[in-house]
């Protein structure tokens, strides 16, 4: 309930307007200006006229709807003064129209702010929560599209696990990119792919564009420990081993000497990693740890001071292409088989003359050509010291390297004769490609999985073909511990000896973490040959027998 003003309809003022006595009645919603439009037709002036009242003590009395209420007994009293003609004309109209449009926009304001239509900051921060959302919206969107694809790849691969394990052994020779120039083979009527795919006339393409991976900042540590024979690369992803390629390169000064586009040297190494399978050991990762080791025995033997920075540069990229598009089955099998490639190359190191064809077809490309700003006499040198290093990697020619080489240690080596100096470096390509029992144990022995793995899968092949199989590959007959001995006793330590005789510090980095691998599996064997100790039963036995 309210009082009784509330219910009130209008209000009534007694006026004083020269001696006469006036009343005016009106209601409590009226304006200002109506009261004082009321008064100065009551006083007879001017509507513009300036109109004041006053109690009866003299007090002036504001006109407005709230004024007091008065009795006739005591009267308003009015006093009223006509403005100047000129005033009248010139401002009269323009002083009530800012009065009205004063009173409007006052009313106007009221009116809409209390139900909320400008709210100006309210509105600008609904703005920028909105703009936010939108643009954490769109980066959502951006990433959701890179798992999308991670999404798909791994998918594929899950498809070639399942396809792998429904034929009990892998095939890793299935390429997506076989052209119509690759020559179908058959099997009975049907085509085999894995002879159409080994071909390498497909076209080498760059299937990402650069920035593909992040940009990595290496501490100091990681710098000094990519220089160490004991680097572990099991701890690295893809993208981070790409990165560390980039960083061997710019350390060395490659990318100055050979005056090569940084942005070029990454989609050289983007190309060069879809070009290799994935195996389970001749893959991107076997790239990066033979080429990891090479930079670590380029610091720790100290070769640019031995060797230009050309020749530094010929041994890294061997390094990172020696094993390119490897299909997992070894030259052996490529013979036997009578393969695309062995028919290529007249069974003379297929694989490896498929590794340097494909490398020069990846640096043909002018997108991921690291050598096109050299010159010709340059390039010649590089292509053909590439194509001797990868080359020398067949290991059919590891006792004619191996007898060269220490026919130039005698009497003494020289560095200044090329043929030397090439005899070196394929040394040390062949030390670093099989240099993984130099690595601590728990980094070398997931890697004799791996190519106990290979070695399985292509065992299980000629076994079903009708071909020769290796017993060093047989997997009901090679053990780890038998698979590594003689390897590490009549190839790695005699080898890594005879190198050490140029740089005595190998000894201590490298020989003997090779004598500890070989004295580890040593016991191995002999643990795994000790006859199994007699169960409790028939030691129970035995006692009762007696």
């Amino acid at each position: 309930m309210g009082n009784a003003s509330s219910i009130e309809p209008t209000k009534t003022i007694f006026l004083d307007i020269d001696g006469k006595k006036e009343k005016i009645m009106f209601s409590r919603h009226c304006g200002t200006r109506d009261i004082h439009d009321l008064i100065a037709h009551a006083a007879g002036v001017s509507r513009y006229a300036e109109i004041s009242l006053k109690d009866s003590t003299g007090a002036f009395v504001s006109l407005n709807p709230t004024m007091p209420i008065n009795t006739q007994s005591s009267p308003y009293k009015v006093t009223s003064k006509e403005p100047s003609p000129t005033t009248e004309s010139s401002n009269g109209d323009g002083e009530v129209f800012t009065q009205v449009l004063s009173q409007v926009a006052s009313q106007f304001n009221n009116q809409f702010s209390k139900e909320g239509v400008f709210k100006v900051e309210e509105i600008k921060t609904d703005i920028a929560t909105r703009l936010s959302a939108l643009e954490r919206k769109m980066e959502l969107e951006g990433l959701k599209a890179v798992e999308i694809e991670k999404c798909k790849r791994d998918i594929s691969d899950i498809k070639d696990q399942i396809w792998n394990a429904q034929k009990k052994f892998v095939d890793f020779n299935r390429l997506s990119n076989e052209t119509q120039a690759d020559r179908p083979v058959y099997v009975g009527n049907t085509v085999d792919h894995f002879y159409s795919s080994l071909s390498d006339e497909r076209k080498i393409s760059l299937k990402r564009d650069v920035p593909s991976y992040p940009k990595y900042t290496l501490s100091q540590e990681t710098i000094e420990y990519l220089k160490q024979p004991t680097f572990d690369i099991w701890h690295w992803e893809p993208n981070e081993m790409l990165s560390l390629l980039e960083h061997m390169f710019h350390e060395l000064g490659l990318v100055a000497e050979f005056n090569i586009n940084p942005i070029t040297l990454k989609r050289f190494f983007l190309c060069v990693q879809e070009n290799y399978r994935n195996n389970p050991f001749h893959n991107f990762r076997h790239c990066f740890c033979v080429t990891q080791m090479m930079y670590g025995m380029i610091h720790l033997c100290h070769l640019w001071e031995v060797m230009t920075r050309e020749d530094l540069g010929i041994l890294m990229t061997a390094c990172v292409c020696h094993d390119l598009d490897h299909p997992g089955y070894n030259n052996t099998y490529q013979i036997n088989a009578r393969t695309e490639l062995a028919i290529r190359y007249n069974d003379i190191s297929p694989l490896e003359n498929h590794h340097c064809a494909v490398a020069f077809k990846i640096l043909s490309n002018p997108e991921c050509n690291i050598f096109a700003n050299v010159d010709k006499d340059t390039f010649k040198r590089i292509r053909a010291g590439i194509t001797m290093l990868i080359l020398a990697t067949d290991m059919a020619r590891h006792g004619e390297i191996m007898d060269n080489f220490k026919m130039k240690l005698e009497p003494e080596f020289d560095y200044k004769n090329k043929d030397s100096l090439d005899t070196l470096k394929m040394v040390l390509i062949k030390c670093c490609d099989i240099s993984n029992e130099v690595r601590p144990m728990e980094v070398s022995e997931p890697w004799v999985d791996c190519l106990l793995e290979e070695y399985f899968n292509q065992s299980d092949r000629e076994k079903m073909e009708g071909l020769p199989v290796a017993p060093f590959m047989d997997r009901d007959k090679v053990t780890k511990p038998t698979a590594q001995i003689g390897f590490i006793k009549f190839v790695l330590i005699p080898m890594f000896e005879t190198v050490a005789k140029l740089f005595p510090v190998i000894d201590s980095t490298m020989v003997e973490p090779l004598r500890i691998a070989r004295d580890r599996y040593e016991d191995m064997k002999e643990k795994n040959s000790m006859p199994p100790p007699p169960s409790q039963s028939n030691k129970k036995k035995t006692v009762t027998e007696k």
